[in-house]
């Protein structure tokens, strides 16, 4: 049987190959713009352009032999297989001998020792207890507690029943609870290799979301149209050659030599330039990227998503107040859960937790920690805690089940969100007034929790108890607060999209009301009353047949929606006509499951929104990978699936990337203009001279292509962005009519010019001209200057056997100026860019080469 479902799945390993140098050198010869650089270099070495296709050949070499050195050193691959790759040996319970890791295969059962260890795969808890830290996963630092599976016939699922599931990649810090003496912890294999958690989130590195971006895709457009415009020109340099009767093997070379000039080989490289700069500058700022073709998809951006708690509030809470509640109705509100008197209440907020203690130490979620610390009592204090069902998002509860040190009493204790404790507790034993209490004590803002608890028959084997048993027919016991400050920069955010006519959204899996409080202090302008809460099904349908057809973010109403998880689930499934007119009025999202925060993102990019992902890791991950671009507030190994990752905690790092986006988004528009007119320029003056039998020397050539159109070009990308983030956001259409009529407007103008020049020229009648010289003596003598006169060309020869001459001077010394020009005229910089007069290196550089 181990053979058989050993062929099926393979060996437990995550391999990533790392690519050996000889490979990846193979690679990059083969990348299509080397290969259009070694066409050139043989058919300028067979045009004679010896110095300057040795120039291009060292300068491609150098080039490759940083790209492979580069692309080895940082080398994405190379990352993940240090990260992803992990054998060690484990104990198999049925052979109780280890075995390695790579020979594990769905179904084996391991023992997982009291130490701990770094699980090779995916795994079921059948027995005992893990304390595990996931952070490689979901960001979250700190260690959570995994209880046993429960038994059942339903199908096991990783996601639903991710409190009882161990994945690949975590550190199992403690065990306890399983095998005969309790001293270890029973798992059953579920997955392996890449089909485990670990291995989907490698591959979704792997394999990222394409970048779907104009941009990029009308730059591959326009490249077209150049070769198309090679194709023109190459038709009319064979009729001219024709005419001037040169050998067959020249007119190929310099037709094919028109090629070369008017599709710019070094386009893609110089696309880059606003990126770097601007991935440099991130960094300097403390945010990383993995993907730099992305930063120009952050000046797109049209909305911005935000996770709320760890995002827009501080990570941790602090208890607030509790209030014991009964059929009389609510007690008087106590500030600290110590000052309460003993009783259920205070048994409840002592027990019902995941903490745990470790070599001395408290370990478990921040909200656990505060709760159980404001009781005043200590872990080793505690009653007996027998039996855990621990808090789920779909069930929004968690439960446990405690005995007295003697034996002689059992509770049930439950606690989670009020709506849905209250559910559960016998009707009689729930306050009148609940409902008003929670909706005044949401509206302040506070994280509200409820309790409640039973009696258990002792004699109960709770080893085997059913969660459904234990958490029915409660009494309720009162409600827990806690305090979530909002963090001091994120109110300053908000307000500095909403100016730039940024869209922004929250979700969470906090309460409705809750949530509305922080937006009430994120936006100035919004009270609690101009926000509509659709929860009920029929009270959503009510509002939506009231909203126009179209609604934009400027349509004048004074109401914002909230919706909560499950009326945008129902909503998605009975009602997807209404869900548009719902999402472009909608800004809280709240009780909202990691799968739905997902979708709602895929339902916002449906609208044709460019979104943005902002969260801090934990929960985060599926929205942060759809979004196009997703920006993870941790620093832990998951942030890897995010393509920005910031250092400081807070969300401070949004604008400063839409306004780096935006500067680099610009910057690639004007180097791209730039280097197509840059080969139009060229293209005018070849085409010019090769009707006048010349062309240009082999080192002018060598002039324009290296010192002088190199060196623009990278720093054109210098400018900074703006200070300010300005309502209009840059174009990403390359084929737009603004566009397209200016660089036709700038090819007119610069043929024109050439033209001129070449007509001024050999329209001079110059005579020899004389120079006043002084001898030795002091004596004037007159001295003929024949470099100033015109000689008309040779017409029986073609091509650099006519150089040195005066048009070639005259179309060379012109066109070095259009470069200088044009590098002045694109480089656009107000709005989202400084002004030109910030970038010196650009101005300097223009002035040593005029």
């Amino acid at each position: 049987m181990y053979y058989f479902r050993s062929r099926i799945y393979g060996p437990n390993l995550i391999d990533v190959p790392v690519k050996p140098y000889m490979q990846l050198l193979f690679e990059e010869v083969l990348n299509p713009f080397y290969v259009f650089q070694v066409f050139s270099i043989i058919l300028w070495s067979i045009d004679d352009y010896y110095v300057y296709a040795i120039c291009i050949f060292i300068l491609s070499i150098i080039s490759i032999s940083i790209s492979l050195y580069e692309t080895r050193k940082v080398s994405l691959c190379v990352i993940l297989h240090n990260m992803a790759r992990l054998v060690t040996n484990l104990c198999v319970f049925s052979v109780e001998e280890c075995v390695n890791s790579l020979e594990l295969v769905p179904g084996d059962c391991l023992i997982i020792p009291q130490e701990g260890l770094l699980l090779p795969c995916d795994a079921a808890l059948l027995a005992g207890e893990c304390l595990v830290n996931e952070s490689m996963l979901t960001g979250e630092s700190l260690p959570v507690l995994k209880t046993p599976l429960l038994a059942g016939e339903r199908k096991f699922s990783s996601e639903s029943e991710r409190r009882h599931t161990l994945f690949c990649g975590t550190q199992l810090i403690q065990a306890k609870g399983g095998g005969l003496r309790g001293d270890c912890a029973i798992a059953v294999v579920t997955s392996t290799g890449f089909f485990t958690a670990k291995g989907n989130l490698v591959s979704s590195i792997l394999y990222p979301q394409p970048i779907n971006f104009r941009f990029y895709r009308d730059a591959a457009i326009f490249l077209i149209i150049l070769a198309g415009a090679a194709v023109i020109g190459t038709i009319y340099s064979i009729v001219v050659l024709f005419r001037a009767k040169v050998t067959v093997a020249q007119l190929v070379i310099r037709s094919l030599d028109i090629v070369t000039i008017v599709v710019p080989p070094a386009l893609p490289a110089a696309l880059t330039a606003g990126t770097i700069y601007a991935q440099n500058r991130l960094k300097r700022h403390g945010v990383f990227c993995i993907s730099p073709p992305r930063i120009n998809v952050f000046g797109k951006v049209s909305l911005c998503c935000f996770d709320k708690t760890g995002t827009l509030t501080e990570e941790g809470l602090d208890v607030w107040g509790v209030m014991e509640g009964g059929p009389t109705g609510f007690s008087e509100l106590v500030p600290e859960p110590r000052l309460l008197l003993p009783g259920p209440m205070l048994s409840g907020l002592a027990c019902c937790h995941t903490v745990t203690l470790l070599r001395g130490q408290t370990l478990g979620e921040p909200l656990e920690l505060k709760m159980v610390e404001s009781t005043g009592w200590s872990i080793s204090e505690a009653v007996a805690i027998v039996q855990r069902f621990p808090f789920s998002s779909a069930l929004q509860r968690m439960s446990v089940v405690t005995v007295a040190c003697e034996g002689r009493s059992a509770f049930a204790f439950i606690k989670g969100s009020p709506e849905m404790v209250v559910s559960l507790c016998r009707a009689e034993t729930v306050p009148e007034h609940f409902s008003s209490k929670l909706h005044s004590f949401s509206s302040e803002g506070l994280r509200v929790l409820a309790l409640g608890y039973k009696p258990l028959d002792s004699s109960t084997d709770f080893r085997t108890i059913k969660r459904e048993e234990v958490e029915k027919d409660m009494q309720f016991l009162g409600l827990l607060m806690m305090k979530n400050l909002v963090k001091p920069e994120s109110a300053n955010v908000i307000n500095t999209l909403r100016l730039a006519h940024l869209r922004s959204v929250m979700a969470t899996g906090e309460s409705c009301l809750s949530f509305v409080y922080t937006i009430t202090k994120l936006h100035s302008a919004v009270t609690l009353t101009s926000v509509i809460k659709l929860q009920a099904l029929t009270c959503l349908c009510l509002i939506l047949s009231s909203i126009p057809g179209r609604i934009s973010l400027n349509d004048g109403f004074d109401y914002h929606l909230a919706i909560e998880g499950k009326s945008f689930a129902s909503l998605c499934e009975h009602f997807p006509e209404y869900l548009p007119k719902v999402l472009m009025r909608a800004t809280v999202f709240a009780r909202m499951l990691p799968d739905q925060k997902t979708q709602l993102v895929k339902e916002f990019q449906k609208l044709n929104y460019r979104v943005s992902m902002c969260g801090d890791g934990a929960n985060d991950c599926g929205a942060l990978q759809a979004a196009d671009v997703g920006v993870s507030l941790s620093e832990a190994e998951a942030s890897v699936a995010s393509t920005f990752t910031s250092k400081t905690e807070n969300i401070s790092c949004v604008p400063l990337l839409i306004r780096e986006g935006r500067c680099s988004l610009v910057t690639s528009f004007s180097v791209f203009r730039y280097m197509a007119l840059y080969s139009l320029i060229q293209f005018c003056s070849v085409l010019i001279l090769y009707t006048m039998h010349t062309t240009l020397g082999d080192w002018q050539f060598l002039f324009f292509d290296l010192p002088l159109v190199t060196l623009l070009v990278f720093v054109m990308g210098k400018g900074g962005p703006s200070n300010e983030l300005h309502p209009c956001r840059p174009p990403a259409s390359l084929l737009s009519l603004p566009v397209l009529a200016s660089i036709f407007l700038h090819t007119c103008m610069i043929f024109l010019g050439q033209l001129g020049a070449l007509l001024i020229t050999t329209s001079q009648d110059w005579s020899a001209t004389h120079l006043h010289l002084m001898d030795f003596n002091n004596n004037i003598k007159l001295h003929p200057l024949y470099y100033f006169r015109y000689i008309p060309l040779n017409s029986t020869v073609f091509g650099k056997e006519n150089l040195p001459n005066m048009e070639n001077f005259s179309v060379f010394g012109l066109s070095g100026f259009q470069y200088i020009i044009i590098a002045v005229v694109v480089t656009k910089g107000y709005p989202h860019k400084k002004p030109l007069y910030y970038n010196g290196k650009l101005a300097k550089m223009s002035r040593i080469i005029i």
